[in-house]
C-alpha cells in the first residue's frame, strides 16, 4: 500500500446560467491527446498551484475556490465570483489510479451573455447545454464524461434556476466521495459508501447498491436499498 500515489489537490467549477428554457451549464471538451480524460467533456478546473495556496493564506478550502476560478478563466475566459461559488462535493480518485486527485467541486452562476474563449490547448471545444440535455446525451452515449461530472450534473437536475440551486446547496454539507473500482456483471463500476461491497465490515444490507456502472460508453448511477446514514448524491 506504500506505492499508492498521493492525491494532488485540485478543483473544478460548474458554470451555470439561467435562460428562458432553464438552467444551462458550460461543458468543455478536453484535447483527446491528453492522458487524463482525453476527449471527454468536463467542467473547467485543474490542480491547485502554490500561488493559490499562498493567496489563501494556507487555507486549502479557500485555495481550492481560488484555483477553480483561475482555471475557469484560463480555460474558457470566464471567471466566477468567488463569493457566489457553492461547494457541492469533494472527490478523491480511487487508490488504483496512477494519477490521483482530491478535487473540490463547486457551482457558480454566470450572466446569460457571458463570452467564452477556450484556450485551444487543453480545451478543444465547448458547449452551453441544458443540464437535463447534458445528462440525456451522456446516457445516450453521445457526451463522454467521468463519473464525478455525470453525477454532479444529475444532482443539479432538481433545480429550475441558479437561485434555487444556490439557496439549497448552500444549506447542505458537501459530499465527501472516496470511490472504489470494481466489476458489476462484467461492467466497470465505482462503489460509494453505503454499497454492500464498499466496506463489508459496515454490515449494511446485502442488497444495498450505491454505485455508478458503465453501460457501454455511459455511466448509470444506482442508489437502491441504502441505509439512511448514506444519503444519495442525486436527490429528486
Amino acid at each position: 500500500m506504500t506505492d499508492i500515489p498521493d492525491a494532488r489537490p485540485a478543483s473544478t467549477v460548474v458554470l451555470l446560467r439561467d435562460t428562458h428554457i432553464g438552467m444551462e451549464t458550460l461543458m468543455l471538451k478536453r484535447n483527446k491527446a491528453l492522458m487524463f480524460a482525453g476527449g471527454l467533456w468536463v467542467f473547467p478546473g485543474g490542480a491547485l498551484e502554490p500561488a493559490d495556496i499562498e493567496e489563501a493564506g494556507g487555507d486549502m478550502n479557500t485555495a481550492a475556490r481560488i484555483a477553480a476560478a483561475r482555471e475557469a478563466e484560463e480555460e474558457c475566459g470566464l471567471r466566477p465570483d468567488l463569493k457566489k461559488m457553492v461547494h457541492l462535493s469533494r472527490w478523491t480518485t480511487p487508490v488504483v489510479e496512477p494519477k490521483r486527485f482530491q478535487t473540490w467541486i463547486y457551482a457558480a452562476p454566470l450572466a446569460e451573455n457571458a463570452e467564452v474563449e477556450i484556450d485551444g490547448s487543453e480545451i478543444h471545444d465547448f458547449s452551453w447545454i441544458g443540464v437535463a440535455d447534458a445528462v440525456a446525451q451522456h446516457e445516450a452515449g453521445q457526451l463522454g464524461m467521468l463519473p464525478p461530472t455525470y453525477i454532479t450534473l444529475c444532482s443539479l437536475l432538481r433545480y429550475s434556476n441558479t437561485a434555487a440551486m444556490t439557496e439549497a446547496e448552500t444549506r447542505r454539507s458537501p459530499h465527501e466521495v472516496f470511490p472504489i473500482f470494481t466489476k458489476d456483471d462484467g461492467a466497470v463500476a465505482v462503489l460509494f459508501e453505503g454499497d454492500a461491497e464498499y466496506a463489508p465490515e459496515d454490515h449494511v444490507s446485502a442488497d444495498a447498491r450505491h454505485r455508478a456502472v458503465m453501460h457501454g460508453t455511459n455511466w448509470v448511477y444506482l442508489y437502491e436499498n441504502v441505509a439512511d446514514q448514506y444519503p444519495p448524491f442525486v436527490r429528486k
